[in-house]
């Protein structure tokens, strides 16, 4: 995640290879971030449906050894999303989105969204959020799993993402390409964003009370032939490669980042690079081989506080289904 959003140092970007590990954040690459707010793809190896993606970094290939090698074409099949054909330079070619999600209104002053403004109501909701927390305290203190939520439960690509403290330091961030559905989607991710993220070790209670969900739902994909043919803070973007030994690569960035970073266009997409593991020097002409995909997304953010308030308030009407953690619970 960018520093502006986890409070945690910004990402030196240079288009000269990094030194040591070479800045290695594909698949295939078990490092962490060393303090810095990218989010890195690390190989999970964790099965189950979908195509998993840790953190903000490159897909991981369910324990493939050879690191990323889906395209936008093929996550979108396994999405269940058809691509027109391609698009003539600087021309987006507008791919169906799974159902509902054609469109992204602004979000709420809770909500980070990056999408543009529509006349529909936005699917992503406080509660999808408090369904997070819901399911991680159940795991956390040995309780039964919350009930079915009362939220729509149509398929979308979505990431959860966890963050800590005051400074809001990234503690844990995974999604998926694949649309799925968002009960069992949000029950996947929100355990394995807390639990299973390489770079940090599994939540624990004492950590709760300081805790920030985010729920994004990706929307809008387009296919670009040029790969400046996006615009900061409102799209994501998914980059594939050819690596310097012949590898194919993909890495992503969720919409939010690039401009919490204070990135262009070239540093993104330089800094999406070298994530997705390419060591060698970045000229103009290899910029212009990756092939891009754009998004949009829906993001609500909800503070353990505010989860809290929002459990207290809902309580009786929606029957969570286990005990309800009480202000004082904390220190």
């Amino acid at each position: 995640m960018a520093a502006g959003c986890c409070g945690v140092k910004k990402q030196k970007l240079s288009s000269s290879p990094p030194s040591g590990s070479g800045g290695g954040g594909g698949a295939s690459s078990s490092s962490h971030c060393s303090g810095e707010s990218q989010c890195r793809a690390g190989e999970l190896g964790l099965g189950g449906a979908g195509t998993r993606l840790n953190g903000l970094g490159g897909l991981t290939g369910g324990g493939s050894g050879s690191g990323c090698t889906l395209s936008p074409r093929a996550a979108a099949a396994a999405a269940g999303i058809a691509l027109s054909p391609p698009p003539s330079c600087g021309v987006g070619t507008l791919l169906s989105t799974p159902a509902a999600a054609t469109s992204s209104s602004p979000s709420s002053s809770s909500a980070a969204s990056s999408s543009s403004p529509g006349s529909r109501k936005m699917v992503v909701s406080a509660e999808m959020c408090c369904f997070c927390f819901d399911v991680l305290y159940c795991h956390l203190y040995g309780y039964q799993q919350p009930r079915t939520p009362r939220f729509t439960n149509e398929p979308y690509p979505l990431f959860v993402t966890w963050k800590i403290g005051r400074d809001k330091r990234l503690r844990g961030c995974i999604g998926t390409f694949s649309a799925m559905n968002l009960h069992s989607g949000l029950r996947e991710y929100t355990l394995t964003s807390a639990l299973k993220d390489s770079r940090f070790p599994p939540m624990t209670r004492d950590e709760l009370p300081r805790l920030f969900c985010s729920v994004s739902l990706l929307t809008n994909f387009e296919d670009v032939c040029d790969y400046l043919d996006w615009e900061v803070g409102v799209h994501g973007i998914r980059i594939e490669f050819i690596n310097e030994k012949g590898s194919k690569r993909t890495a992503t960035y969720l919409p939010e980042v690039a401009k919490e970073q204070g990135w262009d266009h070239i540093q993104t997409i330089d800094s999406l690079l070298r994530k997705g593991g390419y060591k060698a020097p970045i000229t103009n002409e290899f910029r212009k081989t990756i092939k891009l995909t754009r998004y949009r997304s829906e993001k609500m953010t909800l503070s353990y506080a505010e989860y809290l308030a929002h459990r207290q308030h809902h309580h009786f009407q929606n029957g969570i289904g286990h005990p309800l953690p009480p202000y004082n619970h904390y220190s």
